[in-house]
């Protein structure tokens, strides 16, 4: 029987990987999946919590359409994102985090 302890581990799990991979990688484009990884974490306990609350299941549903926005809002920041990393690479020839000083004079 799947119980919402269950399905936090698991969202604590995804979360703890998409973090080590923002701090450890040096691609701009891994750092961006990780983040999609974290994100998706998220997305598991919001509707693990919608579905295992005391409530109506009129109200199940919030947890549902809080992560439905969450993969709206995730996607159009990949989209730009790798916008920015495609012109980047343009520029620079790489997309080596360490290597990126744009903002320095």
């Amino acid at each position: 029987m799947l119980e919402l302890v269950h399905l936090q581990v698991l969202s604590a799990a995804l979360f703890s990987i998409g973090l080590y991979g923002v701090l450890a990688r040096r691609s701009a484009v891994l750092v961006l999946i990780s983040i999609e990884l974290m994100l998706n974490a998220v997305n598991v306990n919001l509707i693990g919590l919608g579905a295992f609350a005391d409530r109506p299941a009129e109200s199940r549903v919030f947890g549902q359409i809080l992560a439905i926005f969450v993969i709206t809002i995730s996607a159009a920041e990949l989209g730009l994102a790798f916008a920015i990393i495609l012109k980047l690479f343009r520029s620079r020839g790489s997309v080596n985090t360490d290597e990126l000083n744009l903002m320095k004079w």
